[in-house]
């Protein structure tokens, strides 16, 4: 731009003149503008409505219905949105497992291995499941107010009452022993607390519960039955004996170490004298973590069932590569005896047969703990390492050298109780032939024979699994529980079927599973909706987004 001349006078309107700091618009691309932003918060709110279909927001109030069809169509819509999900989830976890096996499957297959991983028939019983269940329990649970009122006036006051008569200073979390402190629930769960008092008996839910569980879970097929019906009496009976113990002032010092005790007493009885009372699976796993030849617990439950043995087994782990020559010559005399006519088999299967590659019973223990450590390192390893990071994954990344840490001794600990457990439990089994033959061979304290034979029965290998299962004490503390409802519905099946070899119980026929779902439900929804901070994190966190507040 060239300057003025000097001497030449400029027009004072251009003198004051100057370029808009701000951007000039036109009206029509205001207007264009301004479309785009509502397009956009429009986009916005139709995506959070399509995230409310698959999740669950918290604090979601509920529902007031006022006649049966409006119940009707409130139970519709949340058994297909359930279905839709479980379908999705099952077909995704079949998909995942589908593709871990597609290198052993042959091309020509695979399509068809796909195609059966999402539309299988798995993935519509599980959708039928978990569909049927909500609808029924939705119905039932908003009908029974609407057919049966409840008399409102008979109810508790609503903590949001504002009573200013009686009110005491509640002390602080600080002044409360930790032992002492009871959960708390929100403000949108303890509103729903209020619906509930309101509107409802604790009785409905029970009803409710039992109803839509017993009839859902005949869509599963029946080896599944059992598993799920198992967990669910386990979740109720968790959340009814913490509802119990909260409201009498109750507490049992190491709960879950005393039920893990009696738990593994019976499965450990089972594994050895009544393993047909186990799942196959089971068994097989406990075979492995025992460490021992799996000929030599083939050896043993038949001395305990029947008093003999297959001498098949016996030359199985004499043709092991490990076995030493001294078990070796011990367990050749032992043949000889069996082949023999009329065959001796002994009171009990030798200690050769158990640990044929060291003599001494003083030397397995600790040989015993390091092999059952580095076979149990790895699958710990990830349990605590894979949720971790798939699920935590901002706090790892946060802080990945504490996390690791953290995972590793979890690790380490887990490991530990395992390899503890099966140590303790080989401890026991060559003491007790060792006390046998002391006791026997003893004349300054004579004790009665039938007791002393005891050490041999078959109910002295339970006694191997409640001394190993005081190892549950090298765990976490916050794993205790966890692996005590692990072992529990195992445990109380093998006691059952064991009960009903002996015509202790009665037979439940076909329709054992339904029965045993139908009273699990029955508790964990009670549960649910009257005191739902009794049930476990993850219960609650499904529960509420298959089925939300009523």
């Amino acid at each position: 731009m060239a300057s003025p001349k000097p001497g030449s006078r400029v027009p004072h309107d251009a003198a004051m003149s100057r370029t808009p700091s701000y951007i000039q618009l036109a009206p029509r691309r205001a207007m264009a503008s301004f479309e785009n932003l509502v397009a956009l918060a429009n986009h916005q709110e139709r995506l959070r409505e399509a995230r409310k279909i698959v999740w669950r927001e918290r604090g979601e109030p509920a529902v007031e219905l006022k006649d049966l069809w409006e119940c009707m169509e409130h139970a519709g819509r949340g058994g297909l949105r359930a279905a839709a999900i479980a379908f999705a989830l099952r077909a995704s976890v079949n998909l995942v497992l589908a593709t871990i096996r597609m290198g052993k499957v042959p091309k020509n297959m695979r399509l068809s291995l796909i195609q059966r991983a999402i539309f299988g028939k798995d993935s519509f019983r599980f959708a039928a499941m978990l569909g049927s269940f909500v609808t029924i329990y939705k119905a039932t649970l908003n009908a029974l107010p609407i057919l049966l009122p409840v008399n409102e006036h008979a109810n508790l006051p609503s903590p949001f009452d504002d009573e200013e008569e009686g009110i005491e200073a509640l002390p602080t979390l600080s002044k409360v022993p930790l032992s002492a402190r009871q959960p708390r629930l929100s403000l949108s769960a303890q509103a729903h607390q209020v619906w509930v008092r309101k509107k409802t008996r604790r009785w409905h839910s029970m009803f409710a519960g039992a109803l839509a569980g017993g009839l859902a879970v005949m869509f599963e097929k029946r080896s599944r039955r059992v598993v799920i019906a198992q967990q669910l009496f386990v979740r109720g009976l968790q959340g009814s004996y913490n509802a119990f113990t909260s409201k009498h002032g109750f507490h049992l010092p190491n709960g879950e170490v005393l039920m893990f005790c009696l738990c593994c007493t019976q499965i450990v009885y089972a594994l050895f004298a009544r393993p047909d009372t186990l799942p196959r699976s089971y068994t097989a796993w406990l075979t492995t973590a025992s460490g021992g030849p799996p000929s030599a617990v083939k050896m043993v439950q038949d001395m305990n069932r029947t008093g003999t043995f297959d001498v098949k087994d016996l030359d199985n782990i004499l043709s092991r590569e490990d076995i030493i020559p001294t078990n070796q010559t011990a367990l050749l005399a032992r043949r000889v005896l069996v082949t023999n006519s009329p065959p001796d088999f002994g009171s009990y299967t030798p200690c050769g047969a158990i640990h044929p590659w060291v003599e001494s019973c003083t030397h397995v223990p600790l040989p015993r703990f390091f092999t059952v450590f580095k076979w149990a390192f790895p699958i710990y390893g990830a349990l605590h390492f894979v949720p971790m990071i798939l699920f935590k994954w901002h706090a790892f990344f946060k802080n990945p050298l504490h996390k690791l840490g953290r995972a590793g001794w979890a690790t380490i600990r887990s490991s530990a109780f395992l390899a503890t457990f099966i140590a303790t439990f080989q401890s026991w089994v060559c003491f007790k032939h060792y006390l046998h033959g002391v006791l026997s061979s003893q004349t300054s304290v004579k004790l009665p024979q039938k007791y002393i034979d005891f050490l041999l029965s078959k109910y002295s290998y339970g006694f191997g699994g409640l001394f190993g299962a005081l190892s549950l004490f090298v765990e976490e503390k916050r794993r205790r529980g966890e692996l005590a409802m692990y072992v529990l519905p195992k445990g109380m099946e093998s006691a059952w079927l064991t009960a009903r070899g002996k015509g202790w119980v009665f037979h439940t026929g076909q329709f054992g599973e339904m029965i045993l779902t139908a009273i699990g439900m029955s508790m964990v929804m009670s549960i649910y909706q009257n005191d739902p901070q009794h049930l476990s994190g993850l219960v609650r966190r499904v529960l509420y987004q298959f089925i939300g507040p009523n």
